[in-house]
């Protein structure tokens, strides 16, 4: 068989079509790495090997009656902890969910299902998918494949780090402050956060949850940008309230070359400080995309009152928090709120001490989301797409304190742990698509991404864009651990 651990979706239901290897041959490769190699990284935290085996063994029967299932015909992938895999407990790390077992299939889940692919297990997240890190007391804490001591990133952690390590072919995560971004970002793979509303959220929510999560998207994950653009193809669309009414086309990206893109760099701001390594890493790739012909400025900005957005960001991003958690988390979180700084006005405190908004505040949010809409949407008639930063470092070490406690140390100055939400949060309250994109690896051998971001419903620009640059810098790269 030929060596597939790092291959990508699409090339790896290609080689089975094509018979040089077989998707039960597949499924039994990556479980064979899952067993042995999986003890450390603890990324893949629910397993369904078994009916995996029976749904390869039944792909490969197909195939031989000449029967396609679709463009991941046979293709072993997971999925975060967080969707609905029927017959498996969705409890997002609480306990007190652990018997919430799935009776039915998420929207995503039927979608990777019907394309033909084959679902190993879950993910690990953080507890209500509200870190930085994934760890819990359902579940405990998943490393990251290039340095255990330090976090995978979250919320998506888990499905990151499945990637990186090479126990899955492709992933589904879901984002509201980074949960894809960061964890892509952290270990070397790329992430796509779609334009809001564009894919279904259904069957990923704990029990209670009807309306879709607002500001919050579910993407994929993968180590490559083409098996983005073909999850994003197959997952996008209406949800099941609005299908029978609703047609929906993605728009196909613009430019076939580096040359013909208009790029603005943004790599660094006063309002969410990052290293110098990160500043620097956005303009090497401002330097490669100049060599290759592109128009790129530094300078050009959205007219846009950055401190607004984020106040109106944090504000939408709490109420979401606080009204999908369990009530003693919600408490813990009003303790933390009265446990601040009463001289804290920044956006981040000034949101957490109003984390539970009356119907008035958020009309008033909700009305700035628009206006923000709009002058990102001028931004983008000037300029195809934005290179900044999704986070200020390389990943860190871990770090279970209370989360109001922690600092993160940028260039050795301590900055407020949440501050890295920033950058994140300036592209999800103006519903914008970002696809995180690998560029290698910092001086401490971890890797670097940064994100681009495009227009509303540019999403397949954004990814063919990383597709693209990969051409001049380079893509995924392997762990040494795990290569």
């Amino acid at each position: 068989m030929t060596e597939p651990t790092f291959m990508g979706a699409a090339e790896l239901a290609g080689e089975i079509r094509e018979k040089r290897l077989s998707a039960l041959e597949l499924a039994n490769h990556y479980i064979e790495r899952i067993e042995r190699l999986d003890t450390t990284v603890n990324a893949v935290v629910v397993r369904r090997f078994e009916e995996a085996r029976a749904e390869a063994a039944a792909a490969d029967r197909a195939l031989a009656r000449g029967e396609a299932l679709g463009p991941l015909h046979g293709v072993p992938v997971t999925i975060k902890e967080s969707y609905n895999l029927i017959g498996t407990p969705t409890t997002w790390g609480f306990p007190d969910y652990a018997g919430n077992v799935a009776d039915s299939d998420a929207d995503t889940v039927q979608a990777l299902r019907a394309a033909g692919a084959v679902f190993l297990g879950k993910t690990n997240v953080p507890q209500a998918l509200a870190d930085f890190q994934s760890y819990n007391d359902v579940y405990g804490t998943t490393g990251n494949p290039w340095d255990m001591t330090r976090t995978p990133g979250g919320s998506s952690g888990g499905s990151s780090a499945a990637l990186a390590a090479g126990f899955s072919a492709l992933e589904a995560g879901s984002d509201i402050g980074g949960s894809i971004r960061n964890p892509a970002h952290f270990c070397g793979v790329y992430g796509h956060k779609p334009t809001w509303g564009i894919v279904s959220d259904a069957g990923h929510a704990l029990p209670g949850s009807a309306a879709p999560a607002d500001i919050a998207v579910c993407g994929p994950l993968a180590r490559t940008p083409e098996d983005l653009a073909l999850a994003l193809e197959l997952v996008a669309g209406p949800d099941r309230r609005h299908a029978r009414a609703w047609e929906f086309s993605l728009p196909r990206p613009r430019v076939t070359r580096l040359s013909d893109l208009r790029v603005a760099l943004w790599p660094e701001a006063s309002f969410a400080p990052v290293s110098h390594e990160v500043t620097e890493r956005v303009h090497w790739v401002g330097e490669a995309l100049t060599r290759a012909g592109a128009t790129v400025s530094t300078t050009a900005r959205p007219e846009i009152d950055v401190e607004k957005a984020l106040e109106s960001y944090y504000a939408l991003l709490w109420g979401v928090m606080s009204a999908g958690v369990p009530d003693p988390v919600h408490e813990t979180r009003r303790q933390a709120a009265a446990a601040l700084d009463p001289d804290d006005r920044s956006p981040h405190a000034r949101a957490i001490r109003g984390a539970v908004q009356d119907h008035r505040a958020w009309v008033k949010h909700h009305h700035r989301r628009f206006r923000l809409r709009d002058a990102w949407a001028r931004f983008f008639a000037e300029w195809d797409i934005l290179v900044c930063p999704i986070m200020p470092t390389a990943a860190f070490p871990h770090d279970h304190a209370p989360q109001m406690t922690r600092t993160l140390p940028i260039d050795g100055q301590g900055y407020p742990y949440f501050e890295q939400l920033h950058w994140a949060g300036l592209i999800t309250v103006a519903h914008l698509p970002s696809t995180v994109f690998p560029t290698g690896l910092s001086a401490a051998g971890l890797p670097l991404g940064l994100q681009a971001v495009g227009a509303e419903f540019d999403d397949l620009s954004t990814i063919h864009f990383c597709s693209l640059l990969a051409q001049e810098i380079g893509g995924f790269i392997a762990p040494p651990a795990f290569g």
